[in-house]
């Protein structure tokens, strides 16, 4: 029998081609999904984040971090010290469990009673990754008197726990625990840490946690540093922007009560902010001490708290000049801030915890930062109108830059689509088009959507495969004209210079439903864009709106209120059922929904999931790697009329790939 020509000799798929990675092999044989590896600080940070978690919770007063001369990290504090007996279920000591497990720790049980209420640590690879990724790690434990030492070797028991009085130095520690860490160079650009990396975290630890001392020494040059601050947010700030601020900086805090229906007990945030009409804003947050370099949703109701509260203050004055409107980024844009925020249960993006996820962040921050701020402005109104003319200044700025542009683009208001519902603004950096999967679908985006930015077009029906229509019939199909039209782009190939003045929007979102035909659906446009609007994809202008498919109403238990969960696919829906479970949420206690389409969410939720920019999840859309050939081959394969019999080897050899929605 002739072999097919796409098939290999030697690549066979069987049972045996299936690989069960055990322990901590998976972290060794992709250390960069679980940390970063340009330098071990992100694992020396695990073992710290687990330090300042004790003290977060109340138990302990100092962190002491060492750099030997060995080149070894170890990092002690004056907790309640990682238990040591055997695990009920496991019958092996928890301290070896929490260092060669992934998915193993204390921070997963939020009930009430539970060991941590507030914690850095979510997915429970912290400390077992600095042990995957360390030729030696050595754990020592003061606890109940006595004193518990334990040794692994390539993330494996070296020296098995031992216990012993606790005698001579010994006797003066009441508990605690210090860990020693010889990271594996071969996992690293470079086993050094950067000093000023740690000595930045270190002081914001000190910062974070009022009264907490935090040493560092270095063994090589005898030097030794210590902070140790008694409520200084305001302090930090004011020496990290380096530039006399607008205003007296402004900070407070607020947190949930017991009674409180929407937060959990405890959950809120602290803040200082400061604005400055100069030089580049410091901004640095913080989830339950976790940095976040990357920002999210707390950042997010940080910025929409201050807005509201200067918008609040602007109008009751009637500050605002004619014909000027106030966009959030006009109050934002000059702030310099420090935000420390605790979360009951925060969803971070990815494991090294940059990005935090959770969407009631962002009211949360928001519900304590407006009330806060707009007392504080009406209090020193003086205050309050110096900061409402520069935020105006930034509005008449950016007012300016965006008539520029509408200037060089030109105007074709006249010709848009009757079914184009627009948005008010002409500054294409902010713009945003939907096209929406149906009429239904788009008459919740209208109600939803913010109409200052938020453009929707609904789409009737599924566009046209348009992969082998002639450019110049292309406006034969009605649907396939009004997206043209709207987007102010006429179409090109991949070897034109299109004129992009017209452009009308800075982002153009495809938004279909979760299943398979609004699958389809984004396959046709993103067909019709790769073939007759490429440079739009070149340029970073499309993107996949990813609506989600389940929604889980979880009922009130333990610390934690009522909440509303969306997961996006099957796949994340298992996962947080998996950790509603770890939570001790009674098995079925919960109800879950799936959207038949988007048709079926209301403009509110439609908002939260979809299309805020704060809260949503957008995909942009990017050219691979792979020449365009090979793209354009597969996608005539895939979308080609006479490809069919291409299309059945393909699947044949790939459809053990595919995830079925039936």
């Amino acid at each position: 029998m002739a072999t097919s020509a796409r098939a290999r000799p030697g690549r066979e798929y069987g049972e045996a081609s299936i690989r069960v990675l055990k322990g901590l092999e998976p972290v060794r044989q992709r250390p960069g999904m679980y940390t970063r590896t340009d330098s071990p600080l992100h694992i020396v940070q695990e073992v710290i984040d687990n330090a300042a978690d004790e003290i977060l919770d109340g138990f302990g007063s100092r962190i002491d971090v060492t750099l030997h001369q060995d080149g070894s990290i170890s990092v002690e504090d004056d907790g309640r010290g990682i238990p040591v007996g055997l695990h009920p279920e496991e019958q092996v000591p928890v301290v070896e469990i929490v260092y060669t497990r992934l998915h193993a720790g204390g921070k997963f049980d939020k009930r009430a009673g539970g060991a941590y209420a507030f914690s850095g640590g979510l997915h429970g690879v912290g400390v077992s990754v600095t042990n995957a990724l360390s030729a030696r790690l050595d754990v020592t434990v003061w606890r109940d008197g006595k004193v518990h030492t334990i040794g692994f070797a390539d993330g494996d028991v070296r020296e098995k726990l031992t216990s012993r009085a606790a005698r001579g130095a010994d006797a003066g520690k009441a508990s605690g625990t210090r860990v020693q860490v010889w990271p594996n160079a071969r996992y690293f650009d470079t086993p050094s840490i950067p000093l000023d990396e740690l000595e930045r975290l270190l002081r914001s630890k000190a910062v974070l946690l009022p009264g907490t001392e935090v040493t560092l020494r270095q063994e090589r040059s005898g030097k030794s540093q210590r902070w140790k601050y008694d409520g200084g947010l305001q302090q930090y700030l004011l020496a990290g922007i380096g530039a006399e601020p607008l205003l007296p900086p402004f900070e407070a805090e607020g947190h949930a009560g017991a009674d409180d229906e929407s937060f959990a007990e405890g959950e809120g945030a602290r803040w200082v902010i400061a604005w400055t009409e100069e030089g580049a804003p410091v901004r640095e947050s913080y989830v339950n001490l976790i940095p976040t370099p990357a920002g999210g949703t707390h950042e997010a109701g940080l910025r929409d708290g201050m807005f509201s509260a200067v918008r609040a203050f602007v109008d009751a004055h009637s500050l605002l000049p004619k014909g000027v409107k106030l966009l959030p980024e006009d109050v934002f844009a000059r702030a310099s801030f420090v935000l420390s925020a605790k979360v009951l249960d925060p969803q971070f993006q990815g494991q090294i915890k940059e990005r935090l996820n959770s969407r009631d962040a962002l009211r949360l921050v928001s519900s304590f930062v407006r009330p806060q701020l707009e007392i504080w402005l009406n209090q020193h109104p003086e205050h309050g109108r110096r900061l409402a003319d520069l935020a105006i200044r930034q509005a008449q700025a950016r007012t300016r830059a965006a008539q520029k542009v509408e200037k060089k683009k030109g105007s074709a208001v006249a010709v848009l689509p009757g079914k184009l519902t627009d948005c008010e603004s002409t500054d294409l950096g902010r713009n945003e088009l939907f096209l929406v999967e149906g009429d239904s679908a788009g008459g919740s985006a209208k109600m939803g959507r913010d109409k200052e930015f938020q453009a929707i077009l609904p789409l009737r029906g599924k566009v046209l495969n348009t992969w082998e229509v002639e450019r110049d019939r292309l406006f034969a199909n009605a649907e396939v004209h009004d997206i043209a039209v709207a987007v102010g782009v006429d179409p090109h190939g991949p070897d034109d210079e299109p004129d992009l003045a017209g452009l009308r929007y800075g982002k153009i979102c495809i938004l279909a439903d979760a299943d398979v035909d609004g699958s389809h659906i984004q396959v046709l446009l993103l067909t019709l864009f790769f073939r007759h609007f490429p440079r739009l994809i070149e340029r970073g202008h499309i993107c996949v709106a990813r609506p989600p498919l389940f929604r889980v109403d979880v009922p009130a238990a333990g610390k934690r209120p009522a909440r509303r969960i969306y997961c996006l696919d099957d796949e994340e829906l298992d996962a947080t059922l998996v950790k509603l479970r770890d939570e001790g949420v009674r098995e079925g206690a919960w109800s879950i929904a799936r959207f038949k389409g988007l048709g079926e969410m209301s403009a509110e939720q439609l908002w939260e999931t979809t299309m805020n920019p704060d809260t949503r999840r957008l995909l942009p859309v990017t050219l691979g790697a792979e020449p365009r050939a090979a793209t354009v081959d597969t996608m005539t394969m895939l979308m080609g009329r006479a490809e069919a019999q291409s299309r059945r080897t393909w699947l044949e050899e790939h459809g053990n790939e595919v995830q079925v929605d039936v």
